[in-house]
């Protein structure tokens, strides 16, 4: 497979993130090459991009771009500058991430018109994401009709959960219509259980926490490598506040929203999803470093209630988990706030965490001391890893990575 390779896409509602990973012989493991994204798709479109991600002046691209209105525009137009920067590459298959697989999905899959259709039905449990992943792989079908496209779900990872912790406590009836805890950040989670035994002397952590902190935030406890339980549940809402979505709400607060504010569905779902959280609480901002910096009372109070809210739920993978053996911290906040690791850290010793005040500051990967009987790692997450990884599994076991790639060529004037 010379010079082959994987492209990953990751689309938001006007946005678009991709990357291309080398691979080399039959390896599943590709070397990434390229790296970039677009916003404000339909917009004031700004594309940027890194060579061999390098993020350095040298190697990095930044511009505005008219006239992209759409994904597909958007595709087009990353795709042209593939085609310039990767030396002939072939593309063997695209990999993309969609939220939402449903209570059945535990693998990736081959994009066909029918698997099209169940993921499009599921849209109605996923409206603010799954509507955006999808616009991507018709617009990859669009500009390369016979590239082989792979969707690996979000929700996959948690799909062999045990029963009890996947169902609510709503009549039997709305099982059957799909309510129900599926979970999602799960390929950060897989990709984190991947690595995690690099930083362990080898060995994956039987009992192990997951903290996913960024815009979106959750916490998952995985057991022997498989997830036991996770802070979403049945839409990304559930669980920890986030940057602008509230997390875990007493059901009361939205009745009484509707009686007494005679606050509507779209109105209702405006505020929870892009109106709360550190955004809401603190009137200033989502940004956690914006937070961090501020002395306001807004900020502070923000701040301090994402740290309790963490505290609690970590508490609460614990007990799904009776016990924890390691803890590890991702994502953006977690991967960059050294200030949220210690304050929830220090609050953590009656679990058994020795805390490295010195470590955490110098920006180690290990966050605890010899003697601690919990383990407190920050590992990068890497989706885009995950993902290009299952495409060529899916690929090659479909028999469709021998077959004729495609080519991906340098703008036409």
């Amino acid at each position: 497979m010379t010079n082959a390779g994987i492209l990953v896409l990751n689309a938001g509602s006007s946005s678009l993130k991709f990357a291309v990973f080398a691979l080399s012989g039959d390896s599943d493991e590709g070397t990434v090459v390229l790296r970039g994204q677009i916003s404000a798709i339909g917009s004031a479109a700004l594309f940027r991009a890194w060579n061999r991600f390098r993020r350095s002046a040298a190697e990095s691209e930044s511009r505005a771009v008219a006239d992209l209105a759409t994904h597909q525009k958007a595709i087009e137009y990353a795709l042209a500058w593939i085609g310039e920067k990767s030396d002939g590459m072939q593309l063997i298959a695209v990999g993309h991430r969609v939220v939402h697989g449903g209570p059945e999905r535990s693998a990736s899959a081959l994009v066909s018109d029918a698997l099209l259709h169940e993921l499009d039905v599921l849209s109605l449990l996923a409206p603010h994401h799954q509507p955006h992943n999808l616009a991507a792989i018709r617009a990859v079908r669009a500009v390369a009709p016979d590239l082989p496209q792979v969707a690996c779900f979000d929700t996959a990872f948690h799909a062999g959960q045990p029963e009890v912790a996947r169902r609510l406590p709503l009549p039997a009836m709305y099982r059957e219509m799909g309510l129900q805890r599926y979970g999602f950040h799960g390929l950060s989670y897989e990709y984190i259980t991947s690595v995690v035994a690099e930083h362990n002397a080898g060995q994956l952590p039987e009992r192990l926490i997951v903290a996913h902190l960024g815009n979106g935030a959750s916490l998952c406890a995985i057991s022997g490598g498989r997830s036991i339980a996770t802070s979403m549940g049945f839409s990304t809402l559930d669980g920890l506040l986030m940057g602008t979505r509230s997390g875990s709400i007493d059901p009361g607060v939205l009745l009484h929203l509707m009686r007494e504010e005679q606050m509507a569905e779209p109105d209702l779902s405006n505020l929870l999803y892009n109106q709360s959280g550190l955004l809401g609480v603190s009137g200033i901002s989502s940004d956690m470093q914006v937070l961090l910096s501020s002395s306001e009372r807004g900020a502070v109070e923000a701040v301090e209630l994402f740290c309790y809210t963490l505290m609690r739920s970590i508490g609460s993978m614990a007990a799904a988990l009776q016990g924890v053996d390691g803890i590890v911290f991702t994502g953006g906040i977690g991967e960059h706030a050294a200030q949220i690791r210690q304050t929830v850290c220090e609050n953590l010793a009656w679990l058994g965490v020795d805390f490295d005040v010195a470590a955490n500051t110098a920006g180690a990967s290990l966050l605890t001391r010899a003697a601690s009987r919990v383990r407190v790692w920050v590992i990068p997450t890497d989706e885009e890893r995950i993902i290009a990884r299952h495409a060529v599994r899916v690929v090659r076991t479909a028999g469709l990575a021998a077959g004729p790639a495609a080519e991906v060529e340098p703008p036409r004037d």
